[in-house]
């Protein structure tokens, strides 16, 4: 199944049904009241957040969907059927935005959540609720009132409790292959993401109760310009703005005009473009592949580089587990803190 982040569709909810005119014909009542039923009121559509979906995918096919109308009413004092609500099931981290009053409606994060993106209209009133003791043979009644129309634009922002960014080929997929069970595309060139993955790292023995799990998000590589759309872009940034602390990842690149610490500065810079709120994140540096000869070799004077901002530069590698141990538990100890 396609990974699909973004969708548009249109909404429809039921109109209610009318309202009736009719009196009451029954033997030895000659001159029976009014006895139009009601209207039943139109369904609704609802979204419910399942944590079974990760993606907007069968949504994306939809366009447009309607719920039932309500029943008109009838004679006997028969009130009309209401129409049945048109649920449909969303991932969570979906986020909803009315396109047409550019606002947004609401977002589902908690497995089981609801929310009504568009109301179903009322029922009219049968002619019985007019009569008065001036009119007691009212020929009147009311229409149903339209359902609510939308359209609407789905973003879907994974939930996650460790966001993993930096550079194309860094070793994020790599990583999270290490420490969770997720299985992202490995390979020796960059872009193989090209959709956030998400896996749970457990930390301890959790069966037990006495160790600890989160879920690490993996999304595809930053690169200048992704705060204004280049490369993957804004469309997987917006996937860290729900984790609660992120794990930078900076290798040696066969670039020569490329250091670590550089590679840091640009992420960082894109970061602080695209959200002020994310730049202030808690925040774990890592280097890694240090499986490689180079890598270590530069990791001393990259350390100290590192050390002058404040910030402590880890060492890891995926390939050999060399350090993961203790970056799972700094990681679970960062979660703790928050």
């Amino acid at each position: 199944m396609r990974f699909i982040d973004e969708c548009l569709l249109d909404v429809e909810a039921g109109d209610g049904g009318n309202g009736v005119v009719a009196f009451r014909r029954e033997k030895y009542v000659p001159f029976g009241g009014p006895a139009g039923g009601d209207g039943g009121r139109g369904g609704d559509v609802v979204f419910v957040a399942d944590p079974g979906l990760n993606t907007l995918y069968d949504l994306n096919h939809l366009r447009k969907v309607r719920a039932e109308r309500g029943e008109n009413g009838a004679g006997k004092d028969c009130y009309g059927k209401a129409g049945d609500d048109y649920e449909l099931r969303v991932p969570l981290g979906t986020v909803v935005y009315d396109t047409g009053a550019g606002t947004q409606l609401g977002e589902l994060t908690q497995a089981g959540d609801r929310l009504v993106v568009a109301r179903g209209g009322q029922g009219g009133r049968g002619n019985k609720h007019f009569a008065s003791s001036v009119e007691q043979a009212p020929r009147r009644a009311e229409r149903g009132t339209p359902g609510e129309h939308r359209a609407l634009r789905l973003e879907l922002k994974s939930m996650a409790d460790i966001g993993l960014l930096g550079f194309p080929n860094v070793g994020k997929s790599t990583l999270i292959r290490a420490v969770s069970r997720a299985r992202p595309r490995v390979a020796d060139y960059p872009f193989t993401t090209l959709e956030p993955h998400l896996g749970v790292v457990s930390v301890g023995d959790t069966r037990s109760g006495l160790g600890k799990s989160f879920v690490i998000a993996d999304i595809p590589g930053l690169v200048p310009g992704a705060s204004t759309g280049k490369g993957l872009g804004i469309r997987f940034l917006r996937h860290l703005e729900r984790t609660r602390a992120l794990l930078h990842l900076v290798t040696i690149s066969d670039e020569p005009d490329r250091s670590p610490l550089d590679d840091y500065r640009v992420i960082r810079s894109e970061l602080m473009a695209y959200s002020a709120e994310l730049f202030a994140r808690p925040e774990l540096v890592v280097m890694t592949k240090a499986d490689l000869p180079d890598v270590r070799d530069a990791y001393p004077a990259a350390r100290e580089q590192f050390a002058a901002l404040g910030i402590e530069l880890g060492l890891v590698s995926s390939a050999t587990h060399a350090g993961l141990d203790e970056l799972k538990v700094r990681l679970a100890q960062q979660l703790d803190s928050r």
